[in-house]
């Protein structure tokens, strides 16, 4: 009996482990039009009484300023075009620092890895295959892909996914001309995109894309970004 289930326990995982593989590699090159995150999203407007409309317009890398490439590299995960998906030094600092709320330590890859395969909990669980997930796709896809697949994804205001939706909704334009300062405002609600505003930012929204701005500056401008 302890053999079988054995059996069965190694069937299982090769099983999940093969269909990831497939599916990590068929996103590579496919545009990822929903998430399981956007699915509950609408679910939690629909049981909210709320608008359930999502609002998402997939662009490729090529038709997305690079200006905000940089504002949300500069703002969410400065080390990315080097590390291999985890910040082992952002991770030790947030687990170190004496803060009430502690802040998170996620990079943009693990970030991608959540919103794009998973569901969005605290669980162990879900932790564990968030870096499974993650460590796959720094295997498979490119860092400009990894970027390109966030900056398509990640919510950037209430419902609003993707740089092409917030850029045509909150500014009238496509994603493709943005300027740095309209690029760093979208990068500075990332934390909270449905408590902070884009379109009517407070004061803190605006002293954190002042904050980006200068970081832009600070990591040489588009060319940090020229070799991903």
């Amino acid at each position: 009996m302890l053999r079988r289930l054995q059996f069965i326990a190694l069937k299982i995982f090769l099983a999940f482990f093969v269909i990831s593989v497939v599916w990590v590699i068929v996103l590579r090159f496919l545009p990822v039009w929903v998430t399981p995150y956007m699915i509950s999203r609408k679910i939690d407007a629909f049981v909210e009484d709320e608008d359930t409309e999502i609002h998402h317009d997939w662009e490729p890398y090529e038709n997305i300023s690079k200006e905000v490439a940089l504002a949300v590299v500069a703002s969410e995960d400065q080390n990315f075009p080097n590390h291999w998906g985890f910040d082992f030094d952002q991770i030790y600092d947030a687990m170190t620092e004496d803060r009430k709320r502690a802040r998170g330590a996620s990079t943009i890859s693990q970030q991608v890895a959540k919103n794009v395969f998973l569901w969005h909990g605290r669980s162990y669980i879900r932790k564990g295959l968030e870096a499974y997930f993650t460590v796959l796709i720094e295997v498979l896809w490119s860092k400009e892909r990894i970027l390109e697949v966030y900056l398509n994804v990640a919510e950037m205001g209430k419902m609003t996914f993707g740089v092409e939706a917030a850029s045509l909704r909150y500014y009238n334009k496509s994603a493709k001309r943005l300027t740095r300062y309209e690029s760093a405002r979208i990068a500075a609600v990332l934390p909270n995109p449905i408590r902070f505003s884009i379109k009517n930012p407070s004061a803190y929204v605006n002293k954190r894309t002042n904050q980006i701005v200068r970081q832009m500056r600070y990591l040489g401008g588009q060319k940090y970004l020229a070799d991903l």
